[in-house]
């Protein structure tokens, strides 16, 4: 009778504990993140949900649960919208895992440790179609672009709609010397013939079809368009600006899903994370530069030797976006 007794307190306890444990709701916009949560769950034990999105669509929906959150914590590329979702309580702060961050990451940590950035790329680098443009006559320079020679063969996505363009805009405008002097470029780019489509896909299928021979775009998708051995060729023009992908863990959520979210970064920050994360889209968002000590980013990533770069600043930027992307709909755009 006591053994019976024994077993039934121990299922009830196992059972209690099941229904105590916490589903850990991930919003993702990365090409390998359903690799990742099915390893940290295997890794872990601990249930995980996926609602993978692109980067625009995820932010607006974590801005329209603000009141209700259904998220344990969000992954995407770009600081400033996570500047932004910090400056509205959205984050919890004052948590950053204890890793050995390499001098980029270090960079890239913000000091309110609202968020942690876990990889990089760059926000534009100039994906170039060597059979319109020849590579010997392929920009170099951001003020390339207005030459004549190129009138009406440069494309981009748009900010509005393809969230990792945001920090692009935002970069340049920073290194054209603030707000002004970066919305005066973008209106003598319209002027040279500038083609503004939604997304990296419509903008390189544009690219491969000749209807443009110069397509600005993230620098793993540009990686990507080499390794699908189309006849393109990247360049880096200075400064191209960082873009890391970074998570948030929801401050609204229970002390159970915060201890939960913390160990999914740690996963990702593992060696067993970085593994999956660097072979789990090697056409795509694979093709980054790790942030921590000893790792390599894959072979197909150019070294960073050479490439001059810059970190655009999110808490001026961040705040920014609505207005800028506004702007940018209203005046390139139309």
């Amino acid at each position: 009778m006591k053994s019976l007794t024994l077993l039934a307190l121990t299922a009830l306890t196992a059972l209690s504990s099941a229904l105590a444990a916490p589903t850990l709701v991930v919003y993702s916009a990365q090409g390998y993140d359903q690799d990742v949560v099915d390893a940290f769950q295997k890794a872990t034990g601990i249930e995980t949900k996926l609602v993978d999105l692109s980067t625009g669509p995820l932010v607006a929906k974590v801005e329209a649960e603000k009141q209700n959150p259904q998220w344990g914590l969000v992954w995407f590329d770009g600081a400033e919208a996570m500047r932004s979702l910090a400056d509205q309580g959205l984050l919890l702060k004052g948590w950053t895992p204890q890793v050995n961050w390499n001098a980029m990451g270090k960079a890239l940590l913000p000091t309110d440790k609202s968020y942690i950035p876990v990889s990089a790329t760059f926000a534009g680098v100039l994906v170039v179609n060597t059979k319109v443009v020849p590579a010997d006559k392929a920009p170099r320079s951001w003020r390339d672009l207005l030459k004549p020679e190129y009138k009406g063969l440069v494309g981009m996505n748009n900010p509005s709609i393809s969230g990792p363009t945001y920090p692009l805009v935002a970069g340049v405008l920073q290194a054209q010397g603030g707000e002004a002097g970066g919305k005066k470029y973008f209106e003598q780019l319209k002027a040279n013939g500038l083609h503004v489509f939604d997304t990296n896909g419509v903008t390189l299928k544009a690219l491969y079809s000749g209807a443009i021979g110069i397509a600005i775009v993230q620098s793993s998708a540009g990686i990507g368009a080499v390794l699908k051995k189309e006849p393109v060729q990247l360049a880096y023009p200075e400064p191209v600006s960082l873009l890391p992908g970074s998570i948030g863990i929801n401050a609204k959520a229970s002390p159970e899903v915060v201890a939960a979210a913390k160990k999914f970064v740690e996963f990702v920050l593992s060696p067993e994370g970085q593994k999956v994360m660097l072979s789990g889209d090697t056409g795509g968002d694979s093709n980054y530069y790790p942030l921590l000590e000893g790792l390599k980013p894959s072979a197909a990533v150019t070294p960073l030797i050479g490439i001059k770069y810059q970190s655009v600043d999110p808490t001026v930027w961040g705040s920014r976006e609505g207005e800028i992307n506004t702007w940018f709909t209203n005046t390139i755009v139309r």
